[in-house]
């Protein structure tokens, strides 16, 4: 079993829903009531879209590095 180390963003829509996205595995995203449940919801999702990837050949996109950048403008 390999370990994958991906980010996953959370934003919050204006109906106050978060949404939990995976910018490194197109079109993995998930929402919930709470930051907790969106990220809980995500996992799977990504679990399965890596899978299908390996079934398929397809390779898995791995992160070397993340940073948060505070810009003031």
């Amino acid at each position: 079993m390999k370990i994958y180390n991906l980010t996953v963003f959370v934003e919050k829509d204006e109906d106050g829903i978060f949404l939990a996205i995976c910018p490194a595995l197109q079109g993995c995203y998930a929402d919930g009531d709470t930051i907790e449940e969106a990220l809980k919801m995500i996992e799977p999702v990504i679990k399965m879209h890596i899978e299908d990837r390996l079934e398929h050949g397809e390779p898995i996109p791995e992160e070397w590095y993340s940073s948060q950048l505070k810009i003031a403008v």
